[in-house]
């Protein structure tokens, strides 16, 4: 597979799940912020995850419900707004309408075409937000579904696979990490599932996470859910074994000098998640935790652009 088609297929993965992360962490706030009693409701933090406006402009609107969203999905000028993504996922699904099925195209192709509609940003800014984000949801889970049934399990599958995971692991470890800043990175209190909530529903799993762990240290099994999960599928630990698998495959053939390296950045890091005993992370400094995290994954990401979409 030539470097340029593996490269569209890998932001192609990571693209569309960047738009759903900001969808669902989106829709979560918005909820919140209805609650006039809720004292979080600032949308500075989502901004700061899923926005790259400046800290100004981020003042200036994170207490205007109707402002954030508009940024964070609309928004030409915040090249991270879920409209620009999806214009960039499309572009590359464009150039490798030979390497993936019509179907997927075609999703990709009606959610870009369905958020460039006039009526959105009317919708947005009234009464059928919810609605409004719950379809741009709905468009973004049938295209994974759409993905998942149709395309064949091959090179493309496994690239694609790749960025899906990066994606979905840095977003896991950005968005946990951020949570427990809203705590000091001080987990000796125990805190009430009401305040991790926001968390477990970006992540889908709020539900999941009630009918697996019955239990009131809420602080230790999040944190178990979040990372070392093997079932939930936005656990960090998840996300790894997917990538692993993935990486194994692309590998087998690979003669490149530069194939030990990279599998033994990822083996780093997967074995520090892997054998690293769940209960333990309330006693280690946590922002250390997920700052080498987050260096590690970027390290591995960075390895793979250098080996297998270098042109």
């Amino acid at each position: 597979m030539l470097s340029r088609i593996a490269d569209s297929l890998f932001w192609l993965g990571r693209y569309m799940e960047r738009v759903e992360g900001i969808l669902r962490a989106s829709r979560t706030h918005y909820i919140y912020s209805l609650d006039r009693n809720n004292n979080t409701a600032s949308w500075s933090p989502i901004l700061k995850v899923f926005s790259d406006l400046p800290d100004e402009e981020i003042n200036s609107i994170e207490n205007d419900t109707y402002a954030a969203l508009h940024a964070l999905l609309l928004d030409g000028n915040n090249s991270n707004s879920a409209k620009n993504i999806i214009s960039r996922a499309r572009e590359n699904a464009r150039g490798i309408q030979d390497h993936i099925t019509r179907e997927v195209w075609e999703e990709v192709n009606a959610i870009y075409h369905l958020i460039n509609r006039p009526f959105v940003k009317m919708k947005l800014a009234s009464s059928d937000t919810l609605e409004m984000i719950d379809l741009f949801l709905k468009h973004s889970m049938i295209y994974a579904g759409v993905t998942d049934v149709t395309m064949q399990r091959g090179t493309g599958w496994n690239v694609m696979k790749l960025g899906k995971f990066i994606e979905r692991c840095t977003e896991t470890i950005i968005l946990t990490d951020k949570q427990c800043q809203l705590f000091n990175y001080d987990l000796s209190k125990e805190h009430d599932i009401t305040q991790w909530r926001f968390l477990l529903l970006s992540l889908a799993g709020y539900e999941a996470y009630l009918k697996t762990y019955r239990t009131m240290k809420h602080n230790q099994y999040i944190l178990h859910q979040a990372i070392f999960n093997a079932d939930f599928p936005h656990a960090v630990y998840y996300c790894l074994t997917q990538i692993d698998r993935s990486l194994n495959i692309m590998t087998q053939e690979n003669n490149s000098l530069e194939v030990p390296d990279l599998l033994r950045t990822f083996g780093m890091t997967y074995s520090k998640i892997k054998y690293t005993a769940p209960a333990s992370l309330l006693d280690v400094d946590l922002q250390s935790f997920f700052a080498t995290l987050k260096n590690d994954l970027q390290l591995f990401n960075d390895k793979i652009k250098q080996l297998f979409f270098s042109y």
